[in-house]
């Protein structure tokens, strides 16, 4: 069962190039430690708004990131410039491979 979670942050426009470097970091280090995530977007909404989704083949495997993503340096310093965090999760029920 895949899983989508969805992390919605605010941070300051003067940051948008250390969001995108501190936020590649996390997920080399999310991925070398935990096997995850097989997917992520990171969207823009507006000048401070940011959507970051990220793909989960295994609740397991997203569970022991939860758990353990946190001790990781790298989680530290890319929420730091970061503001408002909200997350959810769900199941992913359908989707459309389309491509041109």
């Amino acid at each position: 069962m895949a899983l989508i979670r969805t992390t919605r942050f605010t941070a300051d426009p003067a940051d948008a190039a250390t969001v995108l470097e501190r936020r590649g970091n996390l997920l080399a280090a999310i991925r070398a430690a935990f096997g995850g995530p097989t997917e992520t977007r990171l969207i823009r909404v507006d000048e401070r708004t940011w959507v970051d989704m990220w793909r989960w083949d295994s609740p397991e495997t997203l569970q022991a990131t939860l758990a353990g993503a946190p001790s990781l340096p790298e989680a530290a310093a890319a929420f730091a410039v970061t503001r408002d965090v909200s997350a959810e999760q769900g199941e992913l029920v359908d989707e459309d491979g389309w491509t041109r």
